[in-house]
Order: structure tokens, then C-alpha cells, then sequence
């Protein structure tokens, strides 16, 4: 194997997730009859190589007769029989994705028209913000946070398809299970006194509820009182659940190394959130969350009745 092999699959273990999810968002801009959010960036940045070892383990996982079905399917011509897309978008955690990400942007927009003027985006990954910057966020100061493997992936793709960060973007190395958010904010040239916004998408389930209950108390430490935080869950009432949907994707991003570790309960997260100095506004079920985006189902998005979205505001 030689040095850069073993180098991609080092950031392929440390970033699987964030790369699946930057493609699910160019998939569904690509693709999808009436998007809810515009964001190709996945195509460009996400290594043809992971694509091509995602369509080969879609591949594995079918029966013979599917595997020809499948195979005849691509070879047909018709990118939209792509097996890396079909098998992305049938993933459970699909609609989430899309519906956490415009649920974000649309309250980070009247958030900024509230004063915002920081945004910072916790377990970042592959997210396309900052390239794809809209109107409303031009003068925003945007603080990417991530563990070092993964941000050091994505900033070497960007150099290799020749993208510059643009003005106003800060990288935050950082590995928050050794490192406080705040501390890591303060040394990367975030204004405590400013108010600000934050997102934690697509990351809380792969932490323990430990380690959850101190992130959200390093959040609402990190900024003035009145900044928001948009964050994803899902409900801990699932766990234990053997089959159905859950069961599905636990098995799946449990065989990349990545299981899930803890939820909330939607009946006490207003409690635990106050208990680490925020305000619950709003929690929504994808369901929820669907009817509110996609109510005329003319992307045939479907909802897994276990992830959820949450806003909550830093206390006064």
C-alpha cells in the first residue's frame, strides 16, 4: 500500500460521516425534483475515491440479482442510476440531512437580521457555508470547529480543486473531547462580547450524554447572553430498539466505526438545556420538520420519526 493510500483511508476512518453527508446535500441539489436547499459542493470536494468505495460496499451489501440490477442500471447511462447516489439517498438518514440544513440557514438568516454577527459551525466537517455564502451572510465572521484529521482532509481538498477560504472564514482545529469549545474559540479570534450563532449538526448521537452536556455548557460559556444554538438529537426513547429504521442506520455507521452513543428525551431536553445556561425555542421531529419544508412530499423525502432539530438561546 503506499503512502497515499494509507493516508486516504487515515482521513476516510476520521471523516466517513461528513464526507456521506456533503454528498447527500449535492445529491439532493443535483437530483430532487424541487430542492430545499442549493448546495453542490459535495461533487467537488468529496474524493472521487470515496465515492467509488461507497458504490463498491452498496454493491456487497446486494444480493446477486440485485447486484445485476444494479449494474445494468448504471450501465445504461442515466446518471440519476448512479449506485453511489441511489444508495445515499436510500440511506434513513437522508431527509434529516437536508431538513436539518435548511431549518439552520433559515434561522441563522433572521438571527443575522437580529444582530448575529458570528457563526460557528461545531463538528463542521465537509459543510459548504462559508463557499456558497449568501447575501445575508456577507459580513459574517464564520468559525469552523473540527477535529484536526478532518478539517486538515477538508482544507487539502479545497487546495487541490483550487478553492481559496474565503475572507472572514477561520479554521478551529481542535478535538473537543480533550479541548474546551470556548478555549479553542478564544485562541482562534472569537469575540465572546459579540452576539453569536451556533450549529451542532449530525453530531450529538455519536457522543456521550457526558460529553454532550459539556459541549452545550462550553456553548453557552463561549458568548454573550441571547446567541442561538441549532442543534440535531435523536430521541432516547429509540435506543434499545432493535430493526426498523434506527436499527438500520445504527448497523450501518456502527460498521464504520462510528456507532451511536446517546439521545435526549424530548420530554426532559427544555430541563437539561436550561441546566447547562440555554433556553429551549423550538424542537422539531423530521416529521415535523417536513411538513414545515416539504409539505406537498414533492421531493419524496421520508422522516425517521427518531431525529430531531432543536434552537435554543444562551440565557441571560
Amino acid at each position: 500500500m503506499t503512502d497515499a493510500t494509507d493516508r486516504q483511508s487515515t482521513d476516510f476512518k476520521a471523516s466517513r460521516t461528513s464526507l456521506a453527508t456533503a454528498l447527500m446535500r449535492a445529491i439532493h441539489t443535483r437530483r430532487d425534483p424541487h430542492p430545499l436547499i442549493e448546495d453542490p459542493w459535495g461533487d467537488r470536494m468529496v474524493p472521487e475515491s470515496f465515492r467509488l468505495a461507497y458504490r463498491e460496499a452498496a454493491l456487497a451489501s446486494l444480493d446477486p440479482e440485485g447486484r445485476e440490477r444494479a449494474l445494468a442500471g448504471e450501465h445504461a447511462g442515466d446518471p440519476r442510476n448512479s449506485l453511489a447516489d441511489l444508495a445515499l439517498r436510500a440511506s434513513p438518514a437522508y431527509a434529516g440531512v437536508i431538513t436539518r440544513t435548511r431549518y439552520t440557514e433559515d434561522a441563522l438568516r433572521v438571527a443575522v437580521a437580529g444582530g448575529v454577527r458570528q457563526y460557528v459551525i461545531i463538528g463542521a466537517g465537509f459543510d459548504s457555508f462559508a463557499l456558497r455564502r449568501p447575501a445575508f451572510a456577507r459580513d459574517l465572521e464564520i468559525f469552523e470547529v473540527d477535529h484536526p484529521a478532518t478539517q486538515a482532509l477538508k482544507r487539502r481538498r479545497l487546495g487541490e480543486c483550487a478553492v481559496a477560504p474565503s475572507a472572514g472564514l477561520h479554521f478551529v482545529a481542535a478535538d473537543l473531547a480533550t479541548e474546551e469549545l470556548d478555549t479553542a474559540l478564544a485562541s482562534n479570534g472569537f469575540h465572546s462580547g459579540t452576539l453569536s450563532f451556533f450549529s451542532w449538526l449530525g453530531v450529538t448521537m455519536y457522543l456521550t450524554r457526558e460529553a454532550n452536556l459539556a459541549t452545550l455548557r462550553a456553548i453557552a460559556r463561549s458568548a454573550t447572553a441571547g446567541s442561538q444554538l441549532v442543534f440535531t438529537y435523536f430521541d432516547q426513547r429509540v435506543y434499545g430498539l432493535a430493526g426498523g429504521r434506527f436499527g438500520e442506520l445504527a448497523s450501518r455507521v456502527a460498521a464504520l466505526g462510528e456507532p451511536f452513543r446517546s439521545g435526549f428525551d424530548p420530554n426532559t431536553i427544555a430541563a437539561d438545556l436550561h441546566g447547562c445556561g440555554l433556553t429551549l425555542e423550538e424542537d422539531l421531529d423530521d416529521r415535523e420538520a417536513l411538513e414545515r419544508f416539504d409539505r406537498a412530499d414533492s421531493n419524496d423525502l421520508r422522516p425517521t420519526h427518531f431525529s430531531r432539530v432543536a434552537r435554543a438561546r444562551i440565557a441571560a
